[in-house]
């Protein structure tokens, strides 16, 4: 699993236009690319549009004085916008069967492409996310009189989450009968339910002797190929509904022999307490037992 909590695999066997959601990708793929893909969409149709009309005949648009090539192009270019985007200022008008039909049609296209875009950004703006972030590391801590397995996580909006719940599993690949086969465990956390997610939450698993993680050593996570997958799900107030948010970290991610440092204070009023957001990966090294 990646950080981002997407899965880290490769599904072949099936077709290409069947293995991509198209509207699962435009909802999750980045700003920038997606306000890159709407304007050259705008663009590519518009041209599109644009070389039909030059090839039919820029003659047949009413209102076009221009005489060189050039320009000819740039005013069919500048008819197509009109017409895709409906704005139709009426300085350029089709004339003719074939023209009016092929403005018709980019007409027709506008209003659906222009639906498709409006349900995409209403779609980014409102889905339910979960506005939490993890720790870069998880760390082997001192506990008690042994150690645990730590990682934290933390609000960073301003929302309200309730509820809040997750699971961790471990994968790990062994040797057995001189094979190499994968096996995951389920690993019990000291608290796997709060009430509310205001500050801070460090999830401890205590390696006990019933832990898969018993007498391994720093070596061990630093040489062994195993992942820790953290699954999360709360309550968020905004959206009025459940979020999750899914994570991992790699037995090379895992500082053997660390804590946390604290990561809230109170203010100078003492009428609030400071969370510090910026705070959530420091940890110092310190000496286990």
């Amino acid at each position: 699993m990646k950080k981002t909590g997407n899965a880290n695999v490769k599904k072949i066997g099936v077709g290409f236009f069947d293995s991509i959601s198209w509207d699962h990708t435009m909802l999750n793929i980045p700003r920038w690319k997606f306000m890159v893909i709407v304007v050259n969409f705008y663009v590519l149709v518009n041209l599109l549009f644009a070389c039909v009309y030059y090839v039919v005949g820029v003659e047949h648009l009413v209102g076009v004085s221009a005489t060189t090539k050039l320009d000819q192009f740039g005013m069919a270019f500048f008819f197509s916008i009109q017409t895709f985007t409906t704005v139709g200022y009426g300085h350029i008008s089709p004339s003719g069967f074939m023209t009016s039909m092929i403005a018709s049609i980019e007409a027709l296209s506008g209003l659906l492409s222009f639906a498709i875009a409006t349900g995409l950004f209403y779609g980014r703006f409102s889905m339910p996310k979960a506005h939490v972030r993890f720790s870069e590391n998880a760390l082997i801590a001192p506990y008690g009189n042994g150690t645990a397995l730590m990682f934290r996580m933390t609000p960073y909006k301003n929302t309200n989450l309730t509820d809040a719940e997750a699971k961790v599993t471990l994968g790990m690949v062994l040797e057995e009968n001189g094979k190499f086969v994968n096996k995951f465990y389920t690993l019990d956390l000291e608290l796997d339910k709060i009430n509310a997610l205001t500050l801070s939450w460090t999830l401890v698993h205590p390696i006990t002797e019933n832990s898969p993680l018993y007498k391994l050593t720093a070596e061990n996570f630093k040489n062994d190929e195993g992942e820790i997958l953290v699954f999360f799900k709360t309550f968020d107030d905004m959206f009025s509904s459940n979020v999750v948010k899914r994570t991992s970290y790699t037995f090379k991610e895992v500082v053997y022999g660390a804590k946390f440092k604290p990561m809230f204070s109170k203010s100078t009023d003492d009428n609030k307490t400071i969370l510090h957001i910026d705070k959530l990966n420091d940890f110092e090294k310190v000496d286990l037992a």
